[in-house]
């Protein structure tokens, strides 16, 4: 694989930062609080009332996955994954679009607040589960090469990739006052959706990745699309590898 160049002005911000701290002291002391009341809770709780009113809660999500509820906290833990009467691999926000389309709702937004606080609620239940995307599965197994390619691959005029601020020699830099981390020591694919302090909201992963690319100046890949999904199934599997275990509603700076 070819080494991508950073470009000279992202060199010096490395060079230039040190040993930098990645938060003032008021917003460690924030996010320390915040650790033991995270705001996400709310929208958390909200989810959970908004899949029970608008598409009958668990019992419903399990019939439409053919699974048991009693099964359903691992087999979500399983997402994005393939799901044979959608014909893709898919996210669990696109599996509660399908359920509103089945059940003759309108269809919720994929980057709207309440699809963000129904997914978060719905990977909520998988609490405690370790992350388990199936390579096995011939669909997935694309979607995770898909995913992949996705990360490693240059775009825009800079020419950077997921891979410029997240490959082994630059993990640890620090960039914009913040340590670049290793995806699946930190667990990315399980602690997302999480509250972002930055923004005083929550946020999904695929959201996260949109504001990577836009910060980047990278053509900005919807939410949902194949690219998309397959970047969450490579970064899910990530944090498989390290078995970091599903925490919902993470907190992010």
């Amino acid at each position: 694989m070819k080494r991508v160049i950073l470009p000279i002005a992202l060199l010096v911000t490395f060079a230039t930062a040190g040993e930098q701290f990645a938060m003032s002291d008021a917003d460690r002391a924030m996010y320390k609080e915040m650790l033991e009341n995270n705001p996400a809770d709310i929208y958390v709780e909200e989810g959970g009332e908004l899949f029970e009113e608008n598409l009958g809660g668990e019992e419903a999500l399990a019939k439409f996955l053919g699974v048991s509820e009693k099964e359903l906290p691992k087999y979500i833990a399983g997402f994005p994954r393939y799901i044979k009467k959608l014909g893709n691999v898919v996210g669990i926000d696109q599996v509660l679009q399908a359920m509103e389309v089945e059940q003759g709702k309108e269809k919720t937004k994929l980057k709207s607040e309440k699809m963000f606080s129904m997914l978060a609620y719905v990977k909520s239940l998988a609490n405690d589960e370790i992350p388990n995307i199936d390579l096995s599965e011939p669909h997935e197994k694309a979607s995770y090469d898909l995913g992949k390619k996705t990360f490693e691959t240059a775009r825009g005029g800079r020419g950077l990739s997921c891979l410029s601020c997240h490959s082994k020699d630059i993990i640890g830099q620090v960039l914009r006052t913040q340590p670049l981390p290793d995806l699946g020591e930190a667990g990315a694919g399980a602690t997302w959706p999480a509250y972002r302090m930055t923004k005083s909201s929550l946020r999904t992963l695929q959201r996260r990745f949109q504001g990577c690319m836009k910060n980047a100046l990278l053509k900005v890949i919807p939410i949902g699309s194949k690219e998309m999904v397959g970047l969450e199934v490579y970064v899910t599997k990530l944090a498989q590898d390290k078995k970091k275990a599903i925490a919902i509603p993470g907190l992010k700076r």
